[in-house]
């Protein structure tokens, strides 16, 4: 996966600008390893992101390759793109989950608006989603990429779950948009996949964190799009889900306790699947028969956008 879009960029790791030599970004390095090194009393996730920066941008030749945006991938120099990617192929005949939706479609959407608009209307109309491009925007423009991005790397993983799973991406509720609805042998859940770009903690059942807005309640805004859905489906959720990155949070899972009437939760990525199929610890299982006419009720109420 590429970085998010929301990431910062090796000069903003290092407190050089772009324009820098490679003479000062090299004393840059050498002064942010001493500020951030563990031993000095310094932050270890600092520590990384500056050795990561340095990957990044150390040589004329990475240098070169970032400031093309050709270096922005999972590994220094891999080629990337934030444009939508197709779906992995499938490595085994198993049937799949049933999917419903174009996860992350809405945010897209919203991202290329954005974009048109901050590049100029009339304006040569380039590659919107050049990663250079992107890192220059504003943050709130990257942040609907960023969260376009997350829902889709949530939809990976739901739909590798097998055909005992129905999911439902991008629904449409009267409380605002809930990124996927996933009914399974393991529960029914409500669930938000989000990238703030800043690691997150709980605090007193909420989620804060540097790139979380002050008026922004995470778990509250997904508790009352849930009982949007329960309301005119009378299918009554057993968990909240938020979906963050991996680097995001400190656990792999974090459980938050009850949030009107559904088990709350904290999940990254990589834990997903797990959590699918085992549930939550305490959360209500749904059975077969119960199953089925869940999924017959969001069916028939479940409007997607």
């Amino acid at each position: 996966m590429p970085d998010s879009p929301l990431a910062s960029s090796p000069y903003e790791v290092l407190g050089v600008p772009p324009t820098a030599s490679q003479e000062e970004l090299r004393k840059a390095y050498r002064r942010m390893l001493r500020a951030t090194h563990p031993d000095m009393g310094g932050n270890p996730v600092r520590f990384h992101a500056v050795q990561r920066a340095w990957q990044r941008v150390g040589t004329p030749e990475d240098r070169a390759a970032w400031d093309a945006g050709r270096g922005r991938g999972a590994e220094p120099g891999s080629p990337v793109s934030y444009a939508p990617q197709p779906p992995p192929k499938r490595q085994d005949s198993r049937p799949s989950a049933r999917i419903y939706g174009h996860p992350g479609g809405w945010h897209r959407e919203r991202f290329l608006t954005l974009m048109r608009e901050w590049v100029g209307r009339g304006a040569p109309a380039p590659d919107l989603f050049d990663p250079a491009l992107v890192q220059s925007a504003p943050r709130e423009v990257r942040h609907e990429l960023a969260a376009a991005i997350a829902e889709e790397q949530t939809a990976r993983t739901l739909a590798s779950l097998g055909i005992g799973f129905t999911v439902w991406h991008d629904v449409d509720t009267s409380a605002g948009k809930l990124d996927h609805i996933v009914l399974g042998p393991s529960g029914l859940y409500a669930m938000l996949s989000e990238d703030w770009g800043s690691t997150v903690r709980l605090k007193r059942g909420e989620l804060i964190g540097e790139g979380i807005g002050a008026g922004e309640r995470p778990v509250q805004t997904l508790a009352r799009r849930a009982k949007a859905v329960q309301k005119v489906s009378r299918a009554r959720f057993t968990s909240l889900l938020i979906v963050v990155p991996d680097d995001a949070s400190p656990q792999s899972l974090e459980v938050i306790g009850p949030v009107k009437g559904a088990l709350a939760a904290v999940v990254q990525q990589s834990r997903l699947a797990d959590v699918m199929r085992h549930g939550l610890p305490g959360a209500q299982r749904i059975g077969g028969t119960e199953s089925f006419e869940v999924r017959t009720r969001l069916q028939a109420s479940v409007e997607l956008l």
